[in-house]
């Protein structure tokens, strides 16, 4: 249950239906929200009312000057917070407060300060103290405007009184001025007579040589327009010619450059697939013969179906060691399939982070190629990202997924390569196996990175 104060309890004997019947006047209210402003400091964070929790740290003009209204309307509605301000105000401006509640406001006192003190406090007949209050602050502002205005209106008089002697004089000046200008201007008219004839002169011979310069000009610009419609007309045969050249060179050389790319890879395949073998098998000299592999039943021997099979689970890690043992092997991951299925709580940012460090520690132990690739189609910005060492960082552009950019991986393989993928997407899965890929799920791939 909330204690309140022995000014809180005596504020709560004020009669319920004393209130204003009109707006508090713009210079009470500003007082009041900066009264208020000061006298929150002192109070907790949870003795404030939710609107006002924000401006607890501001200083107090802060307050008044971004929380005036709100605190204005918690005062207004709010009697517990109000209590709570009037208890720190009377320990502000004790004997100021004392007689506002008293009904004795001092004759000296600033009427709007006694205004403010008698909203907040609001002791017996507070709204007659705020109203009277409040319309002595307009009396004293509205005498304060007149001494204002009539020291406005005398400095006005004199200096009208200056302007209209200046003028005179100005006048007597001009006038005297005007009389030279006159006879200068007579004389300067009479030499204009003169010039304008010769002008006039001028002016003829000055067309005739225009007319002879805009014959020439036309002939020169329908000379330069024909000379620059054929520069423009062989500058544009040059470069189709030049456009065309060089883009059959680069679609040579690119061709050329990508056909050995794929060549040169397929036959690095095949070699360390070979070495690979050789020394994994470690076979001796043949001692059987090809008609000895023809499956048979033989007196007293084993039947094939007695033989057991052995194979390792799909959900078995050491399937994808045996996988990424293969010569050559690339790895293709779906990157966001597997981090929303091993931590999809987590910021998109840290399960890339987690899900590249992982494959880092795996390419270090395999050896072999790794490719990530993310969804980057809705992407409002590059990702800043620095790709792990031995980890290759896609992201698919705009208007394509990560599916998309995956089976284009694939493709670009050369055929016989060992390539995996991981993805549970089924759809991904299908056509990566169709084009010669082995897909795992990422199950199989999140339980192999628990155990680096």
């Amino acid at each position: 249950m909330e204690q309140h104060s022995d000014g809180e309890r005596d504020d709560a004997r004020v009669p319920p239906d004393e209130s204003l019947d009109r707006p508090l006047p713009d210079r009470v209210r500003r007082r009041v929200v900066a009264l208020t402003g000061e006298a929150i400091g002192d109070l907790t964070v949870a003795e404030l009312p939710g609107p006002l929790r924000q401006y607890a740290r501001f200083t107090p003009q802060r307050r008044a000057k971004f929380g005036g209204n709100a605190m204005a309307a918690a005062l207004e509605s709010d009697p517990v917070f109000r209590r709570r301000v009037a208890v720190r105000l009377r320990d502000m401006v004790t004997e100021l407060a004392e007689a506002v509640e008293a009904g004795r406001a001092p004759a000296a006192a600033d009427p709007v300060d006694v205004a403010a003190l008698a909203y907040v406090l609001r002791p017996p007949g507070w709204v007659k103290q705020v109203t009277a209050a409040g319309e002595e602050a307009q009396r004293a502002q509205a005498e304060q405007a007149g001494e204002e205005t009539q020291r406005e209106l005398a400095r006005l008089r004199e200096e009208l009184s200056e302007a209209r002697a200046a003028q005179r004089a100005e006048s007597e000046r001009a006038r005297a001025e005007g009389e030279a200008a006159r006879k200068d201007l007579e004389a300067v008219q009479r030499k204009l007579r003169s010039a304008q004839s010769d002008v006039k002169r001028g002016e003829a011979a000055l067309r005739k040589l225009r007319s002879e310069r805009d014959e020439q000009r036309a002939a020169h610009a329908a000379e330069k327009a024909a000379t620059d419609g054929e520069v423009r007309r062989l500058k544009a045969r040059l470069a189709e010619t030049e456009s065309a050249l060089e883009a059959g060179r680069r679609a040579a050389r690119e061709g050329r450059s990508v056909e050995d790319m794929r060549v040169r890879l397929l036959l690095d395949t095949v070699l360390d697939a070979a070495q690979g073998l050789r020394r994994e098998l470690a076979l001796p000299p043949a001692e059987l013969r090809p008609a000895d592999t023809v499956d048979a039943v033989q007196p007293g021997r084993m039947s094939p179906k007695d033989v057991a099979a052995r194979a390792l689970s799909e959900s078995d890690p050491a399937l994808l060691d045996q996988l990424l043992s293969l010569p050559q092997a690339h790895l293709v991951v779906d990157g966001y399939n597997v981090t929303k299925t091993g931590y999809p709580t987590m910021p998109l940012e840290k399960q890339r982070l987690r899900l590249l460090g992982g494959l880092a520690v795996l390419a270090a132990q395999t050896g072999a190629e790794m490719t990530c690739v993310f969804d980057g189609a809705e992407l409002a910005a590059p990702v800043l990202l620095a790709p792990p060492r031995g980890v290759r960082v896609l992201f698919s552009k705009p208007g394509e997924t990560a599916d998309e950019l995956i089976r284009r991986l694939v493709r670009a393989e050369p055929p016989g390569r060992a390539v995996v993928v991981v993805s549970s997407d089924r759809e991904v899965a299908d056509g990566c196996a169709a084009a010669g890929a082995r897909p795992v799920s990422s199950a199989l791939l999140l339980r192999r990175l628990g155990r680096t």
